[in-house]
């Protein structure tokens, strides 16, 4: 099974390496790709937000399997073009993906399903937005209604910085999505699902903000970690009920079922268990550490979700440990992130960690920085104590001009 996959984050690079591992693929290529990717498999230009040129490619590489990483193809409607002309390809519609493409959409489905989330309005100007805003009080939650690259969430206590936001995307011709303040932990879960049967896997935990102790700004995430030792033991039954069938039904009564990836970002909140958002795809950093802890072939997994056969499929299989991914991130990211930068690892390699490329490239001989988040080091031990240990020690022998990384990580986790 040649598999073509779309994308150049370290996601890709993470899903790259676990198809690598799976006997049923005989070839693995990437586009558009980036430099650490480039020295695992081949990797060919693409524009990931034109579906057409993702299909031609497909076609001209007679890839029998298509797996799409990023959120913008998928909205776009790559696995639709793909479809056309009859290549199988993991990831939703346009129509489905509409799950991430549309906050408000997400929250109409959600209500018609009756999965729990954050009471919210969806404001469309200003004065609409200040109504909301003291309506549900501090602390505020400003959402851009559209996709941001998990950058267009503005949580704060200043009611100027949240209306800041709100004009900010009402100027760009966007609408906003205001919600009441959810207390409590986030949890990640992806869950793989065929349209009908929805397969779970391990739950994560991510770390959106900036800085160390979750200050500063939101970025795509700058670390994650699994399994949740403080998470209940009921977590994954309970999102399979409340949350993940249900929405799965409610797409497939619409017209628009949903097959592959739905991420169920959630928090678990004093008064149970509450939706943050939904995404249509991997999530980004938290696929570094689960797919590291995936045994069960991951080729395989995912072309039964695309082929209408996952119940057919075993059990998932996990390794014993933890998994802790840590993101070196490039200077003045998520604000302005500098580029082309020379990344130099020194010294030997850190035993079981891997170092996952995202925003790079090569020049000539160098391996330069080429976007916000460079690199994802991804440790893997018999505890969260010594994969984060391994982590951080890995990090440490990278030389980046400027560059930051969070240095708690999985620290509240470990006690």
């Amino acid at each position: 099974m040649k598999t073509l996959v779309i994308g150049s984050g370290a996601r890709e690079h993470a899903l790259v390496q676990a198809l690598l591992r799976d006997e049923s693929v005989t070839e693995v290529v990437c586009a558009p790709g980036n430099a650490g990717i480039a020295d695992d498999v081949p990797v060919l230009p693409v524009d990931v937000a034109d579906p057409e040129a993702i299909a031609e490619l497909a076609a001209a590489q007679r890839a029998d399997f298509v797996v799409i990483g990023p959120e913008v193809p998928l909205v776009a409607g790559a696995a639709d073009a793909l479809a056309a002309r009859g290549i199988t390809a993991f990831g939703p519609t346009a129509a489905a993906a509409q799950l991430e493409g549309s906050k408000s959409f997400a929250k109409d489905v959600m209500a018609a399903a009756g999965v729990p989330t954050a009471a919210s309005r969806t404001c469309t100007d200003l004065p609409a937005a200040e109504a909301a805003l003291d309506e549900f009080g501090p602390t505020y939650v400003v959402k851009d209604d559209g996709l941001a690259a998990g950058k267009g969430v503005v949580v704060t206590d200043s009611r100027d910085e949240a209306l800041a936001h709100a004009r900010a995307c009402f100027e760009a011709g966007g609408q906003v999505v205001v919600e009441e303040f959810l207390d409590g932990p986030e949890v990640s879960l992806f869950c793989i699902t065929d349209g009908q049967y929805v397969v779970p896997l391990q739950p994560a935990q991510d770390f959106k903000r900036v800085g160390d102790g979750d200050t500063g700004p939101n970025t795509g995430g700058m670390g994650a970690y699994t399994p949740l030792p403080w998470a209940p033991a009921e977590l994954v039954d309970d999102v399979l009920r409340d949350v993940a069938q249900p929405t799965i039904k409610e797409m497939a009564r619409r017209g628009t079922p949903f097959a592959g990836v739905l991420y169920v970002g959630l928090a678990l909140t004093s008064r149970g268990l509450r939706v943050v958002e939904f995404n249509a795809r991997f999530g980004d950093p938290e696929t570094q550490s689960v797919l590291a802890m995936l045994q069960t072939p991951l080729g395989a997994l995912l072309h039964a979700a695309a082929t209408g056969r996952l119940a057919e499929q075993p059990p998932l299989q996990w390794r014993d440990g933890a998994s802790v991914t840590v993101v070196l991130a490039a200077s003045g990211y998520p604000a302005s992130p500098r580029t082309g930068d020379p990344i130099v690892v020194r010294g030997e390699p850190v035993p079981d960690v891997a170092i996952l490329h995202a925003g790079t490239r090569r020049d000539g001989a160098r391996v330069v920085s080429a976007g916000g988040r460079v690199l994802s080091v991804v440790a893997v031990a018999d505890d969260l104590l010594r994969a984060r240990a391994a982590a951080y020690a890995q990090i440490a022998r990278i030389e980046l001009a400027g560059s930051h990384y969070r240095r708690d990580i999985a620290q509240r986790a470990i006690g």
